[in-house]
């Protein structure tokens, strides 16, 4: 009988290690967060650009893609001193066209932070390529750098990484902005 409890113990272990190796990149993340929460700015929802076909409704330099996203959920977080940044979205899919109701051609989009947007000289800031599903959905965690030490005017925008053919255009922005919890 002793002989059977060792190795249930040692596979314990195991799969407790990888537990916590698959969880250490997020509590980095969420500790570098929660350090510097002064410098935090949330978008508690995320929506789609509402545009005609064939119609730009660019955000300064950024294009708009060429028809109208809708998104069933999403947020974004960025925490300004730290570059920790952090989206979801959920069910980002084009609104008309013979893809209506799915990503269509697009397989891959980038978070942006827009810093000093409305100014002439904004900050556009990339995070790395994640996937796009087939149901539109789509999340990052990790960091941005780069983040200027003023950053007025926050906007947080999802772009097309991939098709070439559309890598830039936002299709979808972030909503309900709240800088340092402000008002809650």
């Amino acid at each position: 009988m002793a002989l059977l409890a060792e190795p249930v113990f040692n596979l314990k272990d195991e799969f407790m290690k990888r537990v916590l190796a698959l969880l250490l990149p997020f509590s980095l993340w969420a500790a570098a967060t929660l350090a510097s929460d002064e410098a935090v700015v949330r978008w508690n929802s995320i929506v789609g650009v509402i545009t005609a076909p064939g119609v730009d409704n660019p955000v300064g330099t950024i294009h708009a893609g060429a028809g109208p996203w809708s998104v069933r959920s999403g947020h974004a977080r960025v925490n300004l001193a730290t570059g920790a940044t952090f989206f979801d979205v959920d069910g980002l899919v084009l609104n008309g066209s013979n893809s209506s109701g799915t990503p269509g051609p697009v397989s891959a989009v980038v978070g942006t932070l827009v810093c000093n947007s409305g100014t002439p000289a904004p900050t556009i800031l990339d995070t790395a390529p994640v996937p796009l599903n087939v149901h539109g959905d789509a999340q990052f965690a990790g960091q941005l750098s780069g983040v200027p030490a003023a950053c007025g005017n926050p906007l947080f925008l999802i772009r097309i990484a991939t098709p070439a053919v559309a890598a830039g255009r936002w299709i979808a922005t972030g909503a309900e902005r709240f800088i340092n919890d402000e008002g809650r």
